[in-house]
């Protein structure tokens, strides 16, 4: 088996037959059903959707995920889990197009990592794929991004694949469980559409805002000038620790009974940094109240990925990108000191050329009608974080730490109690 071409490991990966290295990876989300995201529990964010509320929206757009779930929650064992990871893969151009596309990145703050952003900055431009992961796992999957573009039949003289992580503790983070097969599998099943959210791909480890954390997706649809609309996308992996709220709302220190990581071992974690989380009650929430200044919350981060098909210039990107971070202010961020925050945003609207030789004509938007991108930013980023949360089902995993899933009839009455809805 381990001799298996590509192509058979792959085919055999999205059958769900088990490969000797990985002996229950998934391709989809875990079997139950899906929890109501925001806009389907009556949440009146602001701002028109686009069909499917999700960065897939944009045109060509395309979001796969592989996730790794193996194991029962118990005490880490480096190599063996448990193990809560895994690889998401977005795709600015339909698969086998490799235009590229116009980019550029912002760090709200930089601890946290984002390879070949580098050239992005440079160059303005972004070419193939972006991936997200888990921290440990970003050198892995920047390789098999490589390969996957050689096989797909991408020519180049180098390349810099954009991969961006956030750590997920309740993953064996240091066990190098990801291959690169999972990577390619990711890569493989992006598709446009409906984009499965919460424990999934990437995000399979992450917490946020003292729940269970992971993928989140939304959308604005903006008008054009003369008819029509232009689209702007969110794609979040949030893994990051604050007081959480939403609409204003102070769902945070309404719930904060609910919220918090625990642990449900008698021991004490094996990872020494760990060994000041609070035991589980029986209800499953910890025996203490929520610290979000407990040094381990605040280890978290988030990455963001916009995509739009409104023709702008790289700075006007950049311009864009920032405003991301204010989606997270209203979410009770504060982009702690062991945050990484680290944002993309690219357009797909500007094409090259036939003769790469020649001038190219390059369209944008002018200045002045940025407000209402900026505006679109703000709001699909704190939709696109509460969708994440909600999809998440509680997880309990490495060294028994559990986050619970952020209930949404119970969302739905703070909300209420502060007039929300």
């Amino acid at each position: 088996m381990m001799s298996c071409t590509y192509a058979a490991r792959v085919a055999l990966l999205s059958l769900g037959i088990a490969l000797p290295m990985v002996a229950d990876a998934q391709t989809t989300a875990p079997s139950s059903a899906p929890r109501p995201r925001g806009r389907e529990l009556g949440i009146p964010f602001p701002g028109r959707p686009g069909v499917y509320n999700a960065i897939t929206d944009v045109p060509g757009v395309a979001v796969g995920h592989f996730t790794i779930i193996r194991g029962n929650p118990g005490p880490v064992v480096r190599g063996q889990g448990p193990v809560r990871t895994g690889v998401t893969a977005i795709l600015p151009r339909a698969k086998g197009d490799w235009d590229f596309v116009m980019a550029a990145t912002f760090n709200q703050n930089g601890n946290g990592d984002m390879t070949g952003t580098n050239w992005v900055k440079e160059s303005g431009f972004l070419e193939g794929p972006i991936l997200i992961t888990g921290t440990h796992s970003v050198g892995t999957v920047r390789d098999a991004a490589i390969e996957w573009q050689i096989r797909q039949g991408r020519q180049f003289i180098f390349t810099y694949p954009v991969v961006g992580e956030t750590f997920d503790l309740l993953n064996d983070a240091d066990g190098a469980h990801v291959k690169p097969e999972h990577a390619w599998a990711a890569l493989d099943a992006a598709k446009p559409g409906v984009v499965t959210e919460g424990a999934v791909g990437g995000g399979t480890g992450m917490g946020c805002n003292g729940f269970k954390g992971g993928i989140g997706t939304a959308s604005r649809l903006i008008p054009k000038p003369g008819g029509g609309n232009y689209t702007l996308g969110i794609l979040v992996q949030c893994n990051y620790g604050g007081d959480l709220a939403v609409l204003g709302a102070p769902v945070g220190r309404e719930l904060a009974g609910e919220a918090g990581l625990c642990t449900t071992l008698d021991q004490r974690p094996a990872r020494v940094w760990l060994q000041g989380v609070p035991k589980c009650t029986p209800a499953g929430t910890p025996d203490a109240p929520a610290n979000h200044d407990d040094g381990v919350t605040g280890r978290g981060s988030i990455i963001i990925i916009i995509a739009t098909d409104a023709p702008m210039l790289p700075h006007q990107l950049e311009r864009i990108a920032k405003r991301a971070g204010m989606g997270l202010g209203k979410l009770g961020s504060v982009a702690g000191n062991g945050s990484g925050d680290l944002f993309l945003a690219f357009s797909t609207a500007n094409r090259a050329t036939a003769d790469d030789a020649a001038v190219r004509p390059a369209a944008m938007l002018p200045n002045s009608m940025l407000d209402s991108y900026f505006l679109a930013t703000i709001e699909a980023t704190e939709e696109a974080v509460v969708n994440a949360m909600l999809a998440a089902d509680t997880t309990i995993g490495a060294d028994g730490l559990r986050l619970n899933g952020l209930s949404g009839p119970r969302l739905v009455q703070v909300l209420r109690k502060y007039g929300r809805m």
